[in-house]
């Protein structure tokens, strides 16, 4: 018996190895997946940011030197200073950087709002229909995804263009004697930033609203509780980290979008992707456009970075 036990111990105690192996190979692969895909091209990009180039086409000139034998860092921090500074009396708020960063806030924030206004009753109503229909309505969400970016955007070009579809439909109806400028224009950012982003709305809050108890709702319908009040009192705040993730999922590529305003954009919708890529490939400054970079990073990892701070900090309390 003794033996028995003894071996049954022994099993027992390498089975928890191997247990706490795989947990160690589950939790270590996502963080070697981000040191390789995010940390070390950020610090790449964090690099060229502070390096001087000269008149040379290098950006990765040595960032040290010896001087009398003493060690010398050669960091040059003007390519931020230059994204703030003006030389003309409109002051720093005008330049072209800032200016950049303005309007893509601006259109990222908007296309937040319309996806999460459009995306949220599909989402309730993916949640709430037949398991039968979920998965053909979830194929219809994804299918776009199917399709290149590129011709989903150049087909909004020709639906939105002066011949295209919508102008020809109004002028066939009477309503429009002449095309309406539609291309190049916000109406025309805004509705193709919305399509493209809109998937990336519905599949989290989907993911969300499908596994909440619909019984809650019942019992709120019971207490007396309207329609509009209960879902505004007890679906909204059970959604809320389908609400965050969705809003996340769109807000932050929206903010660095590139190929919809040079296809879609007048020259007043100029959104910082496309600064980036003026700097790096028009005027060469791989700096300057590194530098645009990471601070475009930073604006969006620092509020996320508190919120999910303030989040863990509540429920430590809560606990």
């Amino acid at each position: 018996w003794r033996c028995a036990i003894d071996g049954a111990g022994l099993h027992m105690k390498a089975v928890i190895r191997f247990l706490q192996r795989g947990r160690t190979w589950v939790i270590g692969l996502p963080f070697v997946w981000l040191l390789l895909f995010f940390a070390l091209p950020f610090l790449i990009l964090l690099r060229i940011s502070v390096t001087d180039m000269g008149g040379g086409e290098n950006p990765f000139t040595p960032m040290y030197s010896y001087v009398g034998g003493s060690l010398q860092l050669l960091l040059h921090y003007n390519h931020y200073l230059s994204i703030f500074s003006d030389d003309t009396a409109l002051g720093w708020m005008q330049t072209l950087y800032v200016q950049g960063y303005l309007t893509s806030l601006r259109y990222a924030f908007f296309t937040t709002v319309f996806c999460l206004v459009l995306g949220y009753p599909f989402a309730y109503f993916l949640a709430r229909s037949r398991p039968a229909f979920r998965t053909p309505l979830l194929m219809l969400v994804m299918l776009p995804f199917w399709t290149s970016l590129l011709l989903r955007v150049y087909a909004w070009k020709g639906i939105l263009a002066d011949n295209g579809i919508v102008n020809r439909s109004l002028m066939a109806l009477g309503v429009v004697a002449e095309p309406v400028q539609m291309l190049y224009s916000d109406t025309a950012m805004l509705i193709a930033m919305t399509y493209i982003y809109l998937p990336f709305m519905v599949l989290p809050l989907y993911a969300n609203l499908v596994k909440m108890d619909f019984r809650l709702l019942e019992a709120a319908y019971d207490l007396g509780a309207s329609p509009w009040r209960a879902f505004w009192l007890v679906t909204v705040p059970l959604s809320k980290a389908g609400i965050i993730a969705g809003c996340t999922l769109v807000f932050i590529p929206a903010l660095g979008e590139f190929v919809i305003p040079s296809l879609l954009g007048g020259a007043e919708n100029v959104m910082i992707g496309r600064v980036v890529y003026d700097e790096m490939f028009g005027a060469n400054n791989w700096p300057r456009a590194a530098a645009l970079a990471v601070v475009m990073i930073l604006m969006i990892l620092l509020p996320l970075a508190l919120y999910y701070r303030s989040q863990a900090k509540q429920q430590q309390e809560a606990a």
